[in-house]
C-alpha cells in the first residue's frame, strides 16, 4: 500500500497505472474511487466511458502540481505538455483535500508494496 502525501498530511490511498493498459484504462468500469490513480507516464487523460466526474492534476516530473481541473464524463483532456504524470481521483477529492496548482506531492510506500522504488 502506498499513500499521497501533501506537506505531510496523508490524503489517500494512492493506486499506480504504470503500464499501456493500466493508463488506457484508468477509472474506467468502476462505479466510484475513494482513493487516488497515478499515471506515469502521462500527459492528457479522457473520461470517456466513465460512469461519474473526476478531478484530475497534471504533475511534473518532481510532483509537482501544475494544473488540477474537475472533469465531466465523456471529455477528452487535452494534453498539458510539461506534465509527466496525472493524477486522478472521484471529483470533490481534490476541495476536500486543498489540492491546487504549486502542491508537491509525495508517494510514501510500505516495504510491501510492489510499486516500491
Amino acid at each position: 500500500m502506498a499513500w499521497l502525501v501533501c506537506d505531510d498530511r496523508v490524503l489517500a490511498t494512492v493506486e499506480f497505472a504504470t503500464g499501456w493498459r493500466e493508463r488506457a484504462l484508468g477509472l474506467l468500469g468502476r462505479d466510484e474511487f475513494d482513493n487516488a490513480l497515478l499515471l506515469r507516464p502521462a500527459l492528457s487523460v479522457h473520461t470517456l466511458g466513465m460512469r461519474f466526474p473526476i478531478d484530475v492534476a497534471y504533475l511534473d516530473r518532481n510532483l509537482v502540481v501544475l494544473k488540477a481541473t474537475t472533469m465531466a464524463r465523456f471529455r477528452v483532456g487535452l494534453p498539458v505538455w510539461r506534465a509527466r504524470a496525472v493524477l486522478e481521483a472521484e471529483a470533490g477529492s481534490f476541495t476536500r483535500w486543498g489540492l491546487k496548482p504549486g502542491d508537491r506531492l509525495e508517494v510514501r510506500q510500505t516495504a510491501s508494496d510492489p510499486h516500491r522504488g
